[in-house]
């Protein structure tokens, strides 16, 4: 089955007026109108990165032509594609189905899909808070975390390491609820990580976080991070997520 790991720095992507016009015609319309509801140059530039890295993987990983492309969102927002089967014959049976998700903040836009597995991906920057001391961003953002995972983060050291650590968790926590599609309605208490005990160092994935849900652990979730900082997510029954890699597959740096 298949698995692929994409990030495109787009960050350093600095797209001429034409270059973005003929971007735009390469999404849907609908699409184009949600980018251009960003505020900020940088976001709207993000969003478009991950758009197309979306509609480049259907096209490349899954035959379908660009011009035929269709894609959709469910209810809670996932990206789905919502396009015509192919007619097949009994000895040519339908291979299993896609997962894909998204996501982009600071610099990278990342793209993780995998074949009969479900999979969710999030990026986190770390980075203080704006508007906030560290304390008083944690005492915000109080009720996400169980009381063992604060324990962790603020046990970690210095405030930097705190933030680190903190985002870690939330990233792990935002991959969990995309793969499964439920949104933000979902209850993030229910859900603990435990970490490795290993540093999380530039070029190493590690892959031994644990999860918990409703204080069991799940053992069909598997979990990869890597540092830099993307957090390529959590893939049920042997798959992995993480954050530029998984087992056996290097993630594409796209350039």
């Amino acid at each position: 089955m298949g698995s692929v790991r994409w990030a495109f720095r787009c960050g350093s992507w600095s797209p001429s007026r034409s270059d973005w016009l003929l971007a735009a015609r390469c999404v849907q319309p609908e699409e184009r109108d949600r980018i251009g509801q960003f505020v900020f140059a940088k976001d709207a530039k993000s969003a478009m990165a991950g758009r197309l890295l979306l509609r480049r993987f259907v096209c490349e990983k899954m035959g379908i032509p660009w011009s035929e492309i269709r894609l959709e969102r469910s209810p809670r927002g996932k990206p789905y594609l919502a396009a015509p089967l192919k007619v097949r014959s009994d000895f040519d049976p339908e291979p299993p189905a896609w997962s894909f998700n998204l996501s982009h903040q600071g610099d990278y836009a990342v793209l993780a899909a995998e074949q009969g597995l479900q999979v969710g991906v999030d990026i986190m920057k770390t980075e203080m808070p704006g508007s906030s001391t560290v304390p008083g961003f944690f005492r915000i953002m109080t009720r996400q975390f169980t009381a063992y995972e604060w324990s962790v983060i603020q046990s970690a050291g210095p405030e930097h390491q705190q933030l680190a650590t903190f985002y870690r968790h939330w990233s792990l926590k935002e991959s969990f609820i995309k793969a499964i599609g439920t949104g933000l309605g979902f209850n993030l208490q229910r859900v603990e990580f435990h970490l490795s005990s290993e540093p999380l160092t530039q070029g190493r994935t590690l892959r031994l976080t644990k999860m918990h849900l409703d204080e069991e652990e799940e053992e069909d979730w598997m979990f990869e991070k890597r540092a830099v900082y993307l957090q390529l997510p959590c893939l049920p029954k042997g798959c992995v997520g993480s954050t530029l890699q998984v087992i056996g597959c290097q993630i594409d740096i796209l350039p």
